[in-house]
């Protein structure tokens, strides 16, 4: 079951891939759904591609392919194969690939995620903060799910290749596995990122620089946020 900004902009890409072959950019998705930011239109093709209507072809410009349309979808028999519609879902022929564009327009079809403040690789910081702006990534370095973003403020993590100023990409999570990178808020107030280790009934919280010490704490003080997938640098 969709909802309407998720049918809506489902047969829009659709509409669009029939007349020219290509998918519209985020920023004309933007524009139809009317929406205020990118963030919007990434959210609602991740659900739709969760949903099995929609897929990301890898290493290609506005890599997306119709797979089928929703129930009762008022689209034209020329559309469908040439068959007449009957209020059901129809697997869709995809589009020949269009030609990859120039690096400048690959560049401009990154997706955009959210940053939601700054998160501390030394010192705790206060919880993370509301989302305050967009950054572009690459498509290959999203998987399905929720994405955000946290500028790294420390150097707790620098044996682990997270520098200070850094920007990692965290997965929405609320589970672990032991060695992996996470943000963890601590005791409702903290946020943190550390590489989670389990010692028996404890959660260990470990830096990545001698420097600093592991923090042990019980289950029930430390809420995993998300997981480390990747991270930005700029230079």
């Amino acid at each position: 079951m969709l909802t309407q900004k998720q049918k809506d902009l489902l047969l829009f890409i659709h509409e669009r891939l029939q007349k020219t072959g290509v998918p519209p950019s985020f920023d004309e998705m933007k524009n139809a759904l009317e929406l205020k930011s990118k963030s919007g239109i990434h959210r609602l093709i991740t659900a739709l591609v969760e949903r099995g209507f929609i897929r990301r072809l890898p290493h290609r410009a506005r890599a997306i392919e119709v797979i089928k349309l929703p129930e009762g979808s008022e689209v034209p028999a020329l559309q469908l194969g040439g068959e007449a519609s009957s209020g059901i879902e129809r697997k869709l022929t995809p589009m020949p690939a269009a030609p990859m564009p120039e690096p400048s327009i690959l560049q401009s079809q990154s997706i955009p995620v959210p940053v939601m403040g700054r998160i501390a690789a030394g010192t705790p910081i206060s919880a993370i903060q509301d989302h305050t702006h967009d950054i572009d990534c690459p498509p290959d370095l999203l998987s399905g799910g929720e994405h955000f973003a946290l500028e790294v403020r420390g150097d707790s993590m620098i044996e682990a290749g997270i520098h200070d100023g850094d920007t990692v990409i965290v997965r929405r999570a609320d589970t672990a596995q032991n060695g992996d990178i996470v943000v963890a808020l601590v005791e409702k107030e903290e946020a943190t990122l550390k590489r989670l280790r389990k010692k028996g009934a404890s959660i260990a919280l470990e830096a990545a620089n001698p420097a600093y010490e592991t923090r042990v704490f019980s289950p029930d003080q430390v809420d995993i946020q998300g997981r480390l997938v990747g991270l930005i640098r700029r230079y």
